[in-house]
């Protein structure tokens, strides 16, 4: 496990390159011995750095939710990160100077009316806990070079956890529904970037089952003596490929029955 000065230190680092909008090089390619444990314990310090300095945890995004993904960063299981009340966006313009280089994603947001703890949870609780699903996009950036500076080489998934599993911001729009009122693997969307279409995709891209990403959550989070609390936003993970992003940009997310809503990168 890394020590704690050098957690710190690295957190530091991307909470230096959020704010100068520069990327840093590869923490695995400067540190080889880097663990999966040592992304999340960088992840954990920046996003406390964030919380001492007034900002208020909202909920928690899954990654790497596709097989595909989940091969490519040679991994078996997704990752996941922290959503901040400074993320969170409705239709409209979205501020382009906040990030790097942003991408989109399509994906569902759970909202929470009961807490999700425990060591065995299934797809029912989650449900159950539910409040309601809406349409989500996910925009993600990267603090830590996607690709080495020198060598070209992609970074590892350790990069990504700790770059807070990727997460930049969220934007919410369309309609709410309870659980029982979709058949949630079968929801489908449809993503235009400047008029043309860019990406489609059904829910069930995700794990076969939105909710089982969630489940999955809630016991990652079980060890450390924490859950995924009543009132909180959960972002199941994307069901497209990202779409790059830049100023100007005009995206429309369109979930047929759940409602179409416009973004743009202003």
């Amino acid at each position: 496990m890394f020590p704690n000065d050098l957690i710190q230190q690295l957190a530091g680092e991307l909470d230096e390159s959020e704010k100068k909008r520069v990327q840093v090089e590869h923490f695995s390619k400067r540190f080889p011995g880097m663990t999966i444990d040592d992304g999340y314990a960088v992840q954990r310090a920046w996003v406390r750095m964030k919380t001492d300095a007034g900002r208020v945890v909202r909920g928690h995004k899954i990654g790497l939710t596709s097989r595909a993904m989940q091969q490519a960063s040679q991994i078996d299981e997704p990752d996941f990160g922290v959503l901040l009340d400074d993320m969170f966006f409705g239709p409209g313009d979205i501020p382009s100077e906040r990030f790097i280089v942003p991408r989109v994603e399509v994906e569902l947001a759970f909202v929470l009316k009961k807490k999700i703890e425990g060591g065995k949870v299934s797809v029912e609780q989650v449900l159950d806990a539910t409040d309601y699903v809406t349409p989500a996009i996910e925009i993600i950036d990267s603090r830590i070079e996607q690709h080495d500076r020198h060598t070209k080489v992609f970074r590892k998934v350790q990069d990504t956890i700790s770059d807070n599993a990727a997460n930049a911001a969220i934007v919410l729009g369309g309609r709410k529904l309870r659980p029982a009122e979709v058949d949630m693997p079968w929801i489908g969307a449809i993503l235009r970037q400047n008029g043309v279409v860019e990406e489609t995709g059904l829910a069930a891209g995700v794990q076969g089952h939105p909710a089982i990403g969630v489940a999955w959550l809630a016991m990652k989070l079980a060890p450390w003596g924490e859950c995924l609390q009543a009132g909180e936003t959960v972002l199941a993970g994307s069901f497209t490929r990202p779409a790059l992003a830049k100023k100007g940009d005009l995206f429309n997310a369109d979930y047929g029955p759940l409602g179409s809503f416009d973004f743009r990168f202003s």
